[in-house]
């Protein structure tokens, strides 16, 4: 399996609701790391999993939608935890969107599948990975 990763950060604020989230229920902020990687079986006419290009420009517009928003004030999140996890399948899930939609090239189509790292810290991280 081939791969490419492009990079990019995003920066949040939300809350947390239930007991296991400690002082994380209350407001509080935090700047993600986010990681994407595309994943294909056997590179594209050009020899490429995808354009690294499209790929990075696609992810900074997903993150774009989050970037120096308060989550708990998105209708799309109402009442929901929006955990590291949860995130890195949003991510996920917008960026196969935009492959299904040709954002990423006709090439792109090809992909088998995305997976999406945000990184909280040096020390702790989080991600989903999903076919296309």
């Amino acid at each position: 399996m081939f791969g490419i990763t492009v990079r990019d950060h995003v920066m949040i604020a939300h809350s947390f609701q239930g007991e296991v989230f400690g002082p994380a229920q209350r407001l509080h902020g935090a700047t993600y790391v986010v990681d994407a990687t595309f994943r294909r079986r056997d590179l594209d006419a050009d020899n490429i999993v995808v354009d690294i290009g499209l790929a990075t420009n696609e992810l900074g517009a997903v993150l774009a939608d989050l970037n120096y928003r308060n989550l708990d004030d998105e209708p799309a999140f109402a009442g929901v935890n929006t955990s590291t996890e949860f995130l890195a399948k949003v991510i996920a899930d917008r960026l196969a969107e935009r492959v299904h939609d040709g954002a990423l090239g006709e090439g792109a189509r090809g992909l088998a599948g995305i997976s999406v790292v945000l990184h909280e810290s040096h020390v702790a991280w989080a991600s989903y990975e999903r076919s296309l």
